[in-house]
C-alpha cells in the first residue's frame, strides 16, 4: 500500500488537518515561529495554524504526499522530545506515547475503518499504532476526530495508510469544517449576576446571567446564598452577544422545563487540574454556579486526555461548558484564577 503512495501519489496534493491545544501549536510553533519556519523549509509542505484565542487550533498541512509525511515526521518527532523534556522533571517511569489528533470528513470514517472495523484493525496491526476514530462530529462539523498514538515512526507510518484511504474514498457531499469556538473571558458570578472578565475590569453579562438564572431554575439550591428569579417558560434572549450564542447554541430558545441530557468533553491531562482545582474547589463552583451533574472519568494509562460527562437541561450544561472554557482559557492565556 505504501509504494503505491511512493509511486503513483507523489504528485497528489493533500490537505491534512490536525487539531492541538495550545501548548502543542507553541511547541510547533516555536520562538519567534522558527520551529515551524523550519518544518515548512525542510518539507516542503505548507502549514498553516488558525488564528483565534482558542483553547484548540486547527494545523492544516497542505502539499504533495511526500512532502505531508516529512512534516508530519517532524511534528511527531518534536512532540517525542516535548515528552522526554516533560520526563526529566517527573517521577514517572514509562514513556507516554506520542498522540496527534487528525480531523477528517465524516463521510471519508468509514472507509478508513472498514466492514466490521477490518481496515482499522489492518493499520493498527500494519503500523503499531493505536488509532480511534470519534463516534460523534466535532460541534458545528461534518468532521471527526480521528486520534493516532505511537512511537514517531508508528505514527509516520499510519498517516501514510490514512492518507491511501483518503485518496481513494475521496469525501462524500459537502464537508462543514470545525473550526474551534474563540476562547472565552473569564466570567464570574456574584449576586446572581454575571460578569465576564476583561482586564482589570468586569463587565456584566446579561446574556449569561439570564442562563445562569435559567439554569438555576432545574437545582433544589441557589448559589452562593443568593436568590434569583424565577421566570417560567422564559426564552432565552441572546441576540445581544455573539460570543454567548456561539458558546451556548443550542440553549437558545430552550423553555424554562427541558429534558435532561448529558454531554461528553475530553480535556488534556496536563489541563485537568484546573478544572478541577485544589481538592475539587473548582469543579464544584462550576457545579453549584452551572447545576449541572460533572463527572470527571479515571485517568486511563496510555491516554493523554480525561472524559467529562455534564448532565443536566441544556441550560444547566451550557453554562457548564461556558465555565469549563473559561478555565481553560484562563490556564492557557495565563490570565490567572478565575
Amino acid at each position: 500500500m505504501e509504494s503505491k503512495v511512493s509511486d503513483g501519489g507523489l504528485n497528489v496534493t493533500l490537505t491534512i488537518r490536525l487539531l492541538m491545544h495550545g501548548k502543542e501549536v507553541g511547541s510547533i510553533i516555536g520562538k519567534k515561529g522558527e520551529t515551524v519556519k523550519k518544518m515548512r523549509e525542510e518539507s516542503g509542505a505548507r502549514i498553516n495554524i488558525s488564528e483565534g484565542n482558542c483553547p484548540e487550533r486547527i494545523v492544516t498541512i497542505t502539499g504533495p504526499t511526500d512532502a505531508i509525511f516529512k512534516a508530519f515526521a517532524m511534528i511527531a518527532y518534536k512532540f517525542e522530545e516535548d515528552i522526554i523534556n516533560s520526563m526529566s522533571n517527573s517521577t514517572a517511569t514509562s514513556k507516554p506515547p506520542v498522540t496527534l489528533r487528525l480531523v477528517v470528513p465524516a463521510s471519508q470514517c468509514g472507509s478508513l475503518i472498514g466492514k466490521g472495523g477490518s481496515k482499522i484493525k489492518e493499520i493498527r496491526e500494519s503500523t503499531g499504532a493505536q488509532v480511534q476514530v470519534a463516534g460523534d462530529m466535532l460541534p458545528n462539523s461534518t468532521e471527526r476526530a480521528v486520534t493516532i498514538s505511537g512511537t514517531p515512526d508508528a505514527i509516520i507510518q499510519c498517516v501514510k495508510q490514512i492518507c491511501v484511504v483518503m485518496l481513494e474514498s475521496p469525501p462524500k457531499g459537502a464537508t462543514i469544517p470545525y473550526r474551534p469556538k474563540p476562547a472565552s473571558a473569564p466570567v464570574i458570578f456574584a449576586g446572581g449576576q454575571a460578569y465576564s472578565i476583561q482586564g482589570q475590569y468586569a463587565i456584566p453579562h446579561p446574556d449569561l446571567t439570564k442562563l445562569h438564572q435559567l439554569a438555576m431554575q432545574q437545582t433544589p439550591f441557589t448559589p452562593l446564598g443568593q436568590t434569583t428569579p424565577a421566570f417560567p417558560g422564559e426564552k432565552l434572549p441572546l441576540h445581544s452577544s455573539e460570543e454567548a450564542q456561539n458558546l451556548m447554541g443550542e440553549s437558545a430558545g430552550m423553555d424554562a422545563s427541558p429534558q435532561a441530557s448529558t454531554h461528553e468533553l475530553t480535556i488534556p491531562n496536563d489541563l485537568i487540574g484546573c478544572i478541577i482545582g485544589r481538592q475539587g474547589t473548582k469543579i464544584n463552583e462550576i457545579r453549584q454556579m452551572s447545576g449541572a451533574q460533572i463527572k470527571i472519568a479515571s485517568a486511563m494509562e496510555g491516554s493523554a486526555e480525561r472524559q467529562i460527562s455534564i448532565s443536566g437541561s441544556p441550560a444547566n450544561i451550557s453554562l457548564a461548558q461556558y465555565l469549563i472554557n473559561a478555565r481553560l482559557t484562563s490556564e492557557v492565556t495565563g490570565m490567572g484564577a478565575l
